[in-house]
């Protein structure tokens, strides 16, 4: 296993980082602790998680992901050897069973916090990451942004505040941002710099074979200011496996979760087939190609893998020793200009 130190913090954490939002919900609390002891029986020590997991949850099943890693870190007692991060809910999801209102508000993000550390059975969080931004803005399946959302207000300066008295109070160590584009980032930037407050050390965007969005605008950004990339959905929902190219199994994800339309549009059946041709041509799979790619990239600091059997998981973290010619890297991008970022 390979390991980074995020910049402008002393965490250590593996370049594979294990994604659990199906921990509670297609995975029950065994499959959750199982996946726990073979990622970090690998070398994994990164685990990211969020308050609102697992994924197509509702009121019944809340904070399940974090309750099924809080059971596994008091079993084990592995938890000052790893590296936890979670994330705060945004508002515009109709989620008002988490909270009400939905919001960044210092009252939010306290009670998000202390209700997270009940849950991981922790003292403390290594990475406290927004899910994403407040304000209306391009994500999810939207490529740009032509109006701006009137009913947002700037609290960036409110929210970072709010951090700073987690912070020195122990409760988290770090900040992030989550599906968020060069303009928040800039932001949150703007106000640490400004007002000397915790200045962000990572975002957690999607970047994969299908969508590398973030190298137009965040990048940079990213890379001049020593911000980590998490790169979530490295294999498109599971798109880029090839798997669903025939259509979508009853028990798989896309099923499961259609209203995950980002990789479903025709362009992204058009890529995916010809990165499957080109893998295989080269005697890979297409999910080894894939997340090669991804850990191959210098602006990735790591990348989120997620599985729902031990068998996919051992794949995906076998893929990392998975290295991409120059050849290959060359036909990707190729292919990237004929079919770019076909799912925003």
């Amino acid at each position: 296993m390979k390991y980074t130190t995020l910049a402008n913090t002393n965490l250590k954490v593996s370049k594979i980082c294990l994604g659990t939002m199906t921990f509670g919900n297609q995975n029950t609390e065994n499959d959750a602790h199982s996946q726990l002891d073979y990622a970090t029986g690998r070398g994994v020590n990164f685990i990211d998680t969020a308050e609102m997991y697992p994924i197509g949850g509702n009121a019944e099943t809340f904070g399940n992901t974090e309750k099924h890693i809080g059971s596994w870190l008091k079993k084990t007692r592995k938890r000052d050897n790893l590296v936890i991060a979670t994330k705060i809910a945004g508002p515009n999801r109709g989620m008002t069973y988490i909270r009400n209102p939905l919001n960044f508000s210092k009252k939010s993000i306290t009670t998000a916090v202390e209700l997270s550390l009940k849950n991981l059975q922790t003292d403390y969080i290594d990475l406290y990451q927004m899910h994403w931004p407040e304000r209306v803005m391009n994500m999810f399946g939207q490529r740009g942004v032509q109006h701006i959302d009137p009913f947002w207000t700037d609290n960036i300066l409110d929210v970072l505040n709010t951090f700073d008295g987690l912070i020195k109070a122990g409760k988290i160590k770090h900040i992030g941002v989550s599906n968020e584009n060069p303009y928040g980032v800039m932001r949150f930037l703007m106000e640490s710099e400004k007002h000397n407050l915790p200045k962000i050390v990572s975002i957690q965007n999607p970047y994969s074979l299908l969508n590398r969005l973030y190298e137009v605008g965040l990048s940079e950004i990213a890379l001049r200011e020593n911000i980590a990339l998490l790169a979530y959905s490295p294999l498109g929902f599971g798109f880029l496996s090839g798997k669903y190219l025939d259509g979508f199994p009853e028990k798989s994800r896309m099923k499961a979760f259609p209203q995950f339309i980002r990789y479903t549009n025709e362009n992204c059946f058009k890529a995916t087939k010809l990165y499957k041709t080109l893998a295989e041509e080269n005697g890979m799979t297409s999910s080894e190609m894939a997340l090669a790619f991804v850990n191959q990239q210098q602006l990735v600091a790591a990348t989120l893998v997620g599985a729902t059997t031990l068998d996919q998981l051992k794949s995906n973290i076998d893929a990392f020793d998975v290295v991409l010619s120059e050849d290959v890297l060359k036909e990707i991008e190729k292919i990237h200009e004929l079919v770019p970022n076909p799912a925003p």
